[in-house]
């Protein structure tokens, strides 16, 4: 498509080492706002390994867009689009860079050929004039050419989605398509829980295990749907009252309020919500051996996992367990059924048993061991466009 984009717009961009990506290695948030000094994107964007970050502005209908492009050397960068009311612009682009950052090794670990990438709408995702603002961020997208794929995640809908697509193809999880992942990511993180539990206790059986489950939204229901069949006890807590009745009624939870829930007597805590819930404050009060969950970026800063390596916790890194979502949507890219998208999300068991080996067999934690299998494929490929291919020298794809 050719849009006439009437958005104001600005982009940064940056030129990463494509072969060697700065991975989520580095987990602190950026420079906070604050009196005044704002973040330094291009020390950011080089620290990290972002190829580029675009702003748009829609004064219109009030749209304020991010898009930040991490890595492509597996193929274009794909992200969800995240709805969001940040505190300022540094903490919406801060969350933009971490999560792009996160997509790259995501699709690198869960062996599918995209890069990563992400994008954010600063605002009140309840909002009720959502076409504007959607049809906004769809020609934001399109002046990309296909650079960065978008999709569904917190705060959008695959309702969103169609709104996006009528300004660019360059979208997925859509009405009649793959639509909503979450029954995929849900899946995901379940088989994920179970080769952690084989990991620690040498069985996968969950039955008679007690997971405490953090947020209460859509992974986590499905996730819950399984454990409750596995005959596992459930401990849940979210912000939304409605989502933990819901959760008490249909699969027997025992409620908590949000802010004792890691102080809770269980085998697995699941973070399912926002990001960094595992911080100095947290860590401390853990009363667990295993963490699985399908939040993104749950550790706040890489001393985290460390420590957690430290008192023995086993810790499935998260953009590993919670790769069922981008598997969703790349079976929806190419034309996959949705058995075969969950046969897919079913190979993240074997995944994280390798993932544990290499941090049994190297002594480092599992997040380091995550991240260094994710880089091993992503310079691989990464080599591939030295090769000279028919003629011509250009990427290898399939």
């Amino acid at each position: 498509m050719n849009k006439n984009v009437s958005s104001k717009q600005s982009a940064v961009s940056g030129t990463a080492a494509a072969t060697q990506p700065a991975g989520p290695a580095s987990r602190s948030p950026l420079t906070a706002h604050a009196g005044g000094t704002g973040t330094d994107i291009f020390a950011a964007m080089e620290t990290l390994g972002h190829e580029q970050v675009l702003l748009s502005h829609d004064p219109s209908c009030g749209y304020f867009g991010i898009i930040a492009i991490h890595d492509t050397t597996l193929g274009p960068a794909l992200g969800g689009t995240r709805f969001w009311q940040y505190a300022s612009t540094d903490e919406a682009i801060t969350d933009a860079l971490r999560l792009a950052r996160g997509m790259t090794y995501k699709s690198a670990v869960a062996g599918i050929n995209l890069g990563g990438g992400k994008s954010v709408i600063i605002g009140d995702n309840k909002r009720t004039d959502r076409e504007v603002v959607f049809r906004a961020h769809g020609r934001f997208i399109e002046t990309l050419g296909g650079r960065y794929i978008t999709a569904e995640d917190i705060g959008t809908s695959p309702a969103d989605m169609e709104y996006i697509k009528l300004e660019t193809d360059h979208v997925a999880g859509l009405l009649g398509l793959s639509g909503d992942p979450s029954p995929v990511t849900g899946y995901g993180v379940y088989v994920g829980m179970k080769a952690a539990a084989k990991e620690r206790w040498g069985s996968d059986s969950l039955a008679g295990k007690t997971v405490a489950v953090q947020g209460a939204g859509k992974v986590a229901y499905y996730l819950m749907q399984h454990l409750h069949a596995d005959g596992a006890r459930i401990i849940v807590t979210d912000l939304d009252a409605e989502k933990v009745r819901r959760a008490v009624q249909e699969f027997g939870a025992r409620p908590v309020s949000p802010d004792v829930i890691y102080d809770q007597e269980a085998d697995i805590f699941s973070p399912n919500a926002l990001g960094a819930t595992i911080n100095d404050e947290t860590l401390v009060r853990l009363k667990v051996q295993v963490i699985a969950g399908g939040a993104n970026n749950q550790l706040a800063e890489d001393r985290h996992g460390d420590e957690l390596e430290k008192r023995g916790i086993l810790y499935a890194p998260d953009y590993v367990i919670n790769g069922g979502g981008v598997i969703n949507v790349y079976g929806e890219l190419h034309r996959w059924p949705v058995e075969r998208a969950k046969k897919k999300a079913g190979e993240i068991y074997e995944t994280l048993l390798r993932i544990f080996e290499i941090a049994r067999r190297e002594r480092i934690p599992t997040y380091r061991a995550a991240d260094r299998l994710a880089e091993q494929r992503i310079a691989a490929v990464g080599g591939l466009d030295r090769m000279w291919v028919g003629g011509r020298q250009g990427r290898l794809s399939g």
